[in-house]
């Protein structure tokens, strides 16, 4: 049985986000925060049953919240209130990145301001214990007033609509939720805008293109540091004292990485006396500046996003008083932040290593290694189209990276006038990530032909370990082949983080 995680509202770090995002662990609430939870539940039950309106609770929702709703009808405003929000389009979310949303909600309802029963929970708990993954449409979320339409869905599995997953078949709500052995929940008060209240399909979405540009970043320390060696780079711009003395952490950080990616390197040692070069191009001579202060970002948007996980961001909230009280936390202006901070660092990784991919192919510029990496240039093209792809993914990616959050657009009958677009802004990391692998990837390729071509010097141990991983997948380049399945297995290399970890270093983390 695969353990479970124990989620402390206001208190979970981001190394236990990250596991359920990888791992699909079960996760359920710390039991110290039930009895908030209970409490919460207690206030909104009095104010279900009391005359005095109060929003979302026994009236209508929206440009509608002046409409007052009968004692015997807040089950049903609950139940058409899901219904009515199943408006989600396009490809199902990941179900990983689905699971890590649904332990986000727990979080959320666990801060004891939401007013659910526990049953809520109790049943968000089961279908992550019992393999219950709602299918949520990754489309329709403006980001505020909450992923509405998103949260919809996973909700309307908890009440016996919609679909879910279950042991790897796609099945409708109920039979799901029936095969695991769960009952669907009846929803009390409030319990149904609590639930699509909140930013946790953005977050989720934030979530896992951080933690996937995390292991992008440390493989470009290697495939940067191998492409120094490929083309007989210097190491004098990795001294520490260069970069104590400006003091970015994450710059410093990068060109310790390096120094310790290139120690021992044979390569280096045969060209320190007799090179008639002054300086390395930019994305060789700059690399810590650049991935270094990219890392700083992600740093930062991790920051934003361990916090907004922790938050609780429905409406209304039962304060620590007793009182209901209408916010707007439900509005995911931070997350749309980290969300395009993320972007643009993902987008500049690959934007030098696309460049260092430019320089390895070019023989006016690469130090004598053959032209496009070939052994035989002109009746080979080598690596040439290679480059031009990281070239396409690279200008992809700069579009991509375009900030989302400057968006907006008055929905709800200009009730909601100003949105975060945080959703759209999150769900784009995934693709830009996955373009950052090839680009990556391609860079390891050329990086490896390049080293090679300057046998018998050898790379230092650590990159020599590196490139034997590349190695058993990828073959060397000799003559022209059908080169697709070499980009993909390199892909899915980087994205695993293989390099960083066949190095053997301590490479940074998160």
């Amino acid at each position: 049985m695969s353990e479970t995680l124990t989620l402390i509202p206001g208190q979970t770090p981001l190394d236990h986000l990250e596991r359920l995002w990888r791992e699909a662990l079960p996760a359920r609430l710390d039991p110290a925060a039930r009895p908030r939870i209970e409490a919460a539940a207690a206030h909104i039950a009095a104010a279900a049953a009391g005359a005095t309106p109060v929003y979302g609770v026994n009236t209508g929702f929206g440009k509608l919240a002046s409409l007052k709703i009968a004692p015997q009808d807040t089950a049903k405003l609950q139940e058409n209130l899901i219904l009515s929000h199943c408006c989600g389009v396009g490809d199902p979310m990941p179900r990983d990145t689905a699971r890590l949303m649904m332990a986000l909600k727990l979080l959320s309802l666990g801060r004891g301001a939401s007013g659910v029963r526990l049953a809520v929970v109790d049943l968000i708990e089961g279908m992550l214990a019992r393999d219950v993954t709602p299918v949520i449409p990754d489309q329709g979320s403006v980001g505020a007033s909450g992923d509405l339409a998103p949260l919809a869905h996973m909700t309307a599995v908890m009440i016996g609509h919609g679909e879910a997953w279950h042991a790897g078949t796609r099945l409708p709500g109920a039979e799901a939720l029936r095969a695991a052995g769960l009952t669907p929940v009846v929803l009390g008060p409030k319990e149904g805008l609590a639930l699509i209240n909140g930013t946790q399909f953005s977050t989720a979405y934030a979530l896992a293109g951080l933690f996937q540009a995390w292991t992008a970043a440390r493989e470009a320390l290697v495939t940067s540091a191998l492409s120094t060696d490929a083309i007989m780079g210097s190491t004098a711009p990795l001294e520490a004292e260069i970069h104590a003395l400006r003091g970015q952490p994450g710059q410093i950080a990068a060109a310790a990485a390096m120094r310790a990616l290139l120690d021992g390197s044979e390569i280096r040692e045969s060209h320190r006396d007799g090179d008639t070069r002054v300086q390395d191009p930019y994305c060789i001579r700059c690399q810590p500046q650049v991935t270094g202060a990219a890392m700083d970002v992600l740093r930062m948007a991790a920051r934003t996003l361990e916090t907004e996980a922790n938050a609780a961001t429905d409406n209304p909230l039962v304060l620590s008083d007793g009182q209901i009280v209408s916010g707007g936390n439900f509005h995911a202006e931070p997350v749309g932040f980290a969300a395009d901070m993320i972007a643009m660092a993902v987008a500049e990784i690959g934007a030098i290593a696309q460049r260092r991919v430019a320089l390895m192919v070019d023989p006016t510029l690469s130090f004598d290694l053959p032209a496009f990496l070939t052994p035989k240039p002109g009746l080979n093209s080598g690596l040439m189209i290679a480059e031009v792809t990281t070239a396409a993914l690279m200008s992809e990616n700069k579009h991509l990276a375009h900030p989302t959050v400057i968006d907006s657009t008055p929905t709800s009958a200009n009730q909601e006038d100003h949105v975060s677009m945080a959703a759209h802004g999150a769900r784009r990391l995934g693709r830009m990530v996955q373009n950052l692998n090839v680009i990556l990837g391609v860079e390891a390729l050329c990086a490896a032909q390049g080293v090679e071509f300057r046998a018998p010097l050898k790379t230092s141990a650590p990159l020599q370990a590196a490139l034997a991983a590349l190695r058993t997948e990828i073959a060397p380049l000799g003559d022209d082949r059908y080169l697709a399945p070499d980009l993909a297995a390199a892909a899915r290399l980087v994205a695993g983080g293989a390099l960083s970890r066949a190095s053997g270093l301590n490479l940074p983390t998160l």
